[in-house]
């Protein structure tokens, strides 16, 4: 057929339509010479469907969305198990950048090389929830204090919250080192970097540094302003995170001019309530961070002790343990408890503690040598 301008389309190919082969025209091969082709994967042979005819971009996009979006890691490995093309597609970069905290809720009963691995290589691929993750159990659980350090600094220079927390939790501390490598203004900063993302342990912990003059000049109205406004972004996160879920929110929400009995005294059905518990609102706990639950189950199964004269942090959604002997607080009122951190203490002051603590005339270290008490500032926190 000849045109206009005495140009002629090429003749088509022959069609079989027995063997239901169709061979391409030469124009549509040199048309698409000009164009972006679209990527398959190598692996398309035989007699794909339509699935296997999707380009990889349309897949990996998806998986994208699948991984910011799950909730346990069974929602992502569920893919992985399915098929060569779609393991080599979930596991490419793009889609591992983008994995939800959830996705990284492994168990501490299951925890195996692979599973170090898939962490390491999501940390790899820039996932900052990967970084922390990873770091949180290579500084307390594997021991590993440099490399654990360094991926939670990773996530920290990232903007990640949680790891500027942990970092100034380490600062305060002198986890990993000596009682001499605590650096105060150090941990004071980074929390300040924290609570300016809106951790709202961050802003807790500010607080009470504000309050007690703690590495910071004090300031008792500034640090009190923080203490509100971590209580109402808790409740602000608790109010949206039950809508979301469609649950009601009026028993929480009422008050009462009596304190909210103890744990164990409590009606089954009334949940815990770490915040505005002395007014009488039953707001829930938070759900705590997937690598502090980690923490938490690796040393249950293993007797609740991480070693030989240390101790864990007391409030039930830490699960930090110390990493030399005296390095957590004491509660100064009974000696019982001990705490990483003050936004710990206050927290589980207001969850269980308030109800258990009991006033004793003097309190004995375990390890002291002659019986005497612990007396130093940097080793009692005092009950508030």
């Amino acid at each position: 057929m000849r045109t206009r301008r005495g140009l002629c389309y090429p003749r088509p190919a022959d069609v079989c339509v027995d063997k239901l082969l169709v061979k391409t025209q030469d124009f549509a091969r040199d048309y698409m010479g000009c164009r972006k082709r679209q990527r398959f994967s190598p692996e398309i042979a035989g007699n794909p469907d339509f699935f296997d005819l999707l380009p990889d971009d349309i897949v990996i996009s998806i998986f994208s969305k699948l991984s910011s979006t799950a909730r346990s890691p069974s929602d992502f490995i569920n893919v992985l198990i399915t098929c060569k093309r779609l393991k080599s597609l979930a596991l490419s970069s793009v889609v591992l950048s983008k994995a939800s905290p959830k996705m990284f809720a492994i168990k501490a009963i299951n925890w195996s090389e692979s599973a170090h691995r898939f962490l390491k290589t999501c940390s790899d691929a820039g996932n900052v929830e990967a970084c922390y993750t990873l770091g949180m159990i290579r500084f307390y659980c594997l021991q590993n204090r440099g490399s654990g350090a360094s991926l939670m600094a990773k996530a920290a220079i990232n903007s990640h919250a949680p790891a500027l927390y942990s970092l100034a939790v380490i600062q305060f501390n002198g986890s990993g080192g000596s009682k001499n490598d605590k650096d105060l203004r150090a941990g004071v900063a980074l929390c300040a970097r924290a609570a300016f993302l809106g951790h709202i342990d961050a802003l807790r912990e500010l607080g009470h540094c504000l309050q007690d003059g703690y590495g910071v000049r004090q300031n008792i109205a500034e640090g009190r302003r923080f203490l509100v406004q971590a209580n109402a972004r808790e409740l602000a996160a608790v109010l949206s995170s039950a809508t979301a879920s469609n649950e009601t929110t009026h028993a929480w929400l009422t008050w009462s001019p009596h304190p909210i009995p103890p744990a164990s005294q409590r009606h089954p059905a009334m949940p815990g309530c770490p915040l505005l518990s002395d007014f009488g609102c039953n707001v829930p706990a938070p759900e705590a961070h997937p690598a502090s639950r980690f923490l938490a189950e690796w040393y249950e199964g293993r007797g609740g002790i991480p070693g030989p004269g240390l101790r864990l942090c007391s409030h039930v959604g830490c699960g930090r343990p110390e990493t030399r002997k005296h390095e957590f607080r004491r509660c100064s009122v009974c000696g019982a408890v001990n705490y990483c951190s003050r936004a710990c203490q206050a927290l589980d002051w207001k969850l269980r503690h308030k109800a258990e603590c009991a006033a004793v005339e003097q309190w004995l270290d375990e390890e002291a040598d002659g019986g005497h008490a612990v007396a130093g500032n940097d080793d009692v926190i005092a009950g508030s």
